[in-house]
């Protein structure tokens, strides 16, 4: 077997059996016995390491190219002989603040799932293991794994939201601090996590469609009595993106207060300059007034004169610095 080989293995009447050393006879037999088919993961194979498997299950050809190339939108389409599935698995890095999307591909036909991934994300070990201990879903056949695979995608978008919803409360908490930090710093970090949310959008949205059409439509190589349990995975994924919604909201909201506080800091800051600047000009003038040298000021020659013109100027300086006070402009 290539080493991209997850796993492979026969499921018969729900229960796991040997893995087979031939696609062929091993297809074969499923068919034959109509209470089996063939589950094989691989990860990220080539072109030539997946060519045996397509050729064995007849895959079509652009959904074997999608399947090799990856960077495919959530989507759904119908082949004669198969059906393809793209989701993308999200993990979030908490220590990073950073969302990173996979690409999880489902082949499923007539007794026999292929699935291939890429990225870290979307392992299906926990899928396949939790899905052996239940053999009576098993034994729908590949219609029970895309449903088992994608409500685990499906419901980690809601573990990972909620993870985001975390950090964006320690966040807003940031913004709306008495002693703020750097204002360029928040307004990166606001940026920073939209572009996360963005990512996630992305991965969400366009999935709505394929859960819509596998929940309400007639879909072959997948059992009709499935259908309320990929509405109810369809419902998840509607609360998965109205949560995804809420925070993209958050964020704008978020964003405005942090610059309208930008704003009336700044607007204090001037208050605060023009205040001390009305306080400076007076005295200022008034030495200016002094310095031109006249000859006939009442003033010049009495003894008192300069401590009475320094004394207004400082009644006149105090008289402003209590207007400005009651005003709150210092």
């Amino acid at each position: 077997m290539p080493r991209v080989m997850v796993d492979c293995a026969m499921y018969k009447d729900g229960r796991r059996t040997q893995g087979p050393e031939d696609f062929s006879d091993a297809l074969d037999e499923a068919r034959a016995s109509g209470d089996a088919f063939l589950w094989v993961g691989m990860h990220e194979p080539t072109e030539k390491e997946f060519e045996h498997v397509s050729e064995e299950f007849g895959l079509h050809p652009l959904a074997v190219e999608d399947a090799l190339t990856a960077h495919q939108r959530p989507k759904l389409e119908v082949y004669d002989d198969s059906m393809f599935v793209v989701l993308k698995p999200v993990v979030y890095d908490d220590d990073l603040d950073t969302v990173s999307t996979g690409e999880l591909m489902v082949f499923i036909g007539d007794s026999f799932v292929v699935t291939v991934r890429h990225g870290e994300g979307g392992a299906l070990a926990a899928v396949r293991s939790r899905l052996e201990r239940e053999p009576e879903v098993l034994r729908h056949g590949p219609t029970a794994v895309l449903y088992a695979v994608s409500d685990a995608v499906v419901d980690h978008y809601i573990e990972v939201a909620a993870e985001l919803q975390a950090d964006l409360e320690e966040l807003e908490a940031e913004v709306f601090a008495p002693n703020a930090t750097d204002s360029k710093s928040v307004a990166s970090r606001i940026y920073g996590f939209k572009r996360q949310v963005l990512e996630f959008r992305r991965a969400t949205s366009p999935l709505l469609v394929p859960m819509n059409r596998l929940a309400f439509g007639s879909l072959p190589f997948v059992d009709d009595h499935a259908r309320p349990f990929f509405r109810d995975v369809a419902d998840h994924l509607t609360k998965a993106n109205e949560y995804i919604e809420g925070l993209d909201r958050l964020l704008s909201d978020a964003l405005a207060a942090h610059l309208a506080q930008m704003g009336v800091r700044q607007n204090d800051d001037m208050r605060k300059i023009s205040a001390w600047a009305a306080m400076a000009a007076v005295p200022t003038m008034v030495a200016g007034i002094y310095g031109m040298n006249f000859d006939h000021m009442w003033e010049l020659r009495r003894p008192w004169g300069y401590p009475v013109v320094v004394l207004l100027m400082v009644v006149a300086c105090l008289g402003l610095h209590r207007m400005f006070k009651r005003r709150g402009w210092l």
